[in-house]
Order: structure tokens, then sequence, then C-alpha cells
């Protein structure tokens, strides 16, 4: 027999007893997460619950943390997405994934309802940002239509004369080595532009700028009106045979 005291074995935590019937509740206060704008952020308020849905051990101790990290993560995910100067449209978007369970470990389900602010200061900053990035928008639109409109100035060769000239009066001669180099430059892209459509009017263009002479027009005219015949467009062959005739009212002037 030992006179020696007992020895106590230290155990782990105990697991908490699952009840399926039984809400737990949670609360979440003044976290602060990212909108759109990493540095911009909500302060977001949270009521929610967690409960199992499976009578069995769970292997966390605190099912609590578990709940209330998985509602963070929810909420960060969403808030990501949107700006703090459209509040509702985020409480929203978040109370819509929140106030339904959602599973966050197997056997543990958890749901809740947020509400949310916004401070001054982020807000403010939120409005700098946009100002300036309408400040960029309009900035790139006005160069991208400069841009455009001296595409199309250069890759229209009458038109290039002229801005030639009036770029540089005193080197006329150096046009010939600018037209070689522009060569190849397509007409832009319009907007509009559909695909096949807007190849086909770009085409159009580069082809009717390359007939420079009456025979050149008359021989293309000709075969357009031959084509048409074939297809059954008998009305376009009409209009490309008054084309034609150059003594005819509707016709284009040579």
């Amino acid at each position: 027999m030992s006179f020696l005291p007992r020895r106590r074995k230290i155990g782990q935590p105990t697991p908490m007893a699952p009840s399926t019937d039984t809400a737990h509740p949670l609360v979440l206060r003044d976290e602060r997460m990212a909108s759109h704008i990493t540095s911009v952020c909500f302060t977001v308020h949270l009521d929610g619950s967690w409960r199992w849905i499976a009578a069995a051990p769970v292997k966390h101790h605190d099912p609590g943390m578990l709940a209330r990290d998985h509602l963070r993560q929810q909420v960060a995910d969403i808030l990501r997405r949107h700006s703090v100067l459209n509040a509702a449209a985020a409480q929203d978007a978040v109370n819509t994934a929140l106030m339904q369970w959602t599973s966050a470990v197997s056997g543990l389900e958890v749901a809740g309802a947020a509400r949310l602010d916004v401070p001054i200061r982020d807000r403010e900053v939120a409005q700098e940002h946009i100002r300036r990035q309408q400040t960029a928008d309009l900035e790139h639109e006005e160069e991208m239509y400069r841009l455009a409109h001296l595409q199309r100035v250069l890759a229209d060769p009458h038109l290039r004369r002229v801005w030639w000239v009036a770029q540089s009066p005193g080197r006329f001669s150096d046009l010939n080595s600018l037209k070689e180099a522009l060569e190849e430059l397509p007409l832009p892209r319009e907007p509009e532009d559909d695909g096949v459509r807007g190849d086909i009017r770009r085409f159009t263009d580069q082809l009717v700028t390359a007939l420079h002479t009456q025979h050149q027009r008359e021989v293309f005219l000709t075969a357009l009106g031959t084509v048409l015949n074939a297809l059954g467009h008998h009305d376009l062959k009409k209009t490309a045979a008054q084309w034609l005739d150059p003594h005819d009212p509707g016709s284009t002037p040579s």
C-alpha cells in the first residue's frame, strides 16, 4: 500500500456537449472592415447565433470562436466589393448572406444580422478618391479622342497632306517619307463598330481612298455591279450603275 498522494491527470479541455435545439448568441462590435478601397473601412456591428445540427462532439473547444470567425470572413468578403458611399447597398448585401443559416464547420451553423456605420474620415477619403478617379477618366477620354482624331487625319491621304502643310509649312518635300511611314496605318475603330460591320466600313473607306482615278472607279463599279447581280441585289446594282454615268444627277463627281 502506497502512502504517496495519487497524481491527478491533466486532461484536455472538455468539448462542449452539442445540443441541436439551442441557438447560442454572439456579438461583434466596432469591427473595422475594408471596402473596395483597402484603406477605407466600414465599422461593423453584428448580432448573430450559432447552433449544432449534429449530435457529435466538436474538436474545437470554443465553437463560438469558430462562429465569430466565420461571420467575420463572410462580411469581409462582401464589403470588399462595395463602397462606403453606398453603405445601404452594402448592408443589404451583407444581411442577405447572413440572415440564413450557413455552415461554419461540419455540424456547426451560424447566422446573423449586421449594421454598418461609416466614419466621417473614411467617407471623406472615399469622396476624394472618386473625384480623382473622375478627373483621371476625363483626361484619359480627352487623350484618346485626340489620338483617334490624329489617327483619322493621318490615315486619310488628303487630310494628311493638309495637316502636314499646317504643321510643317517649310518641309513639304518630307511628305513622301511620312506617307511611307504611315502606309499601313488603319482608320481608328469607332465605338459603335460591331465586329464584321465595322471591319467592312473600314475596308470600304480604305478602298474608296485607294481608287485615285476615274478609270479605277469605273473598273471597280463594273465588277461590283456584276457581283450584286449574281447575288440578286438588283436595287444595289442599279445604284452602282448610276455612279458609272457621269451625267446622271445622282452620280458621284469625279
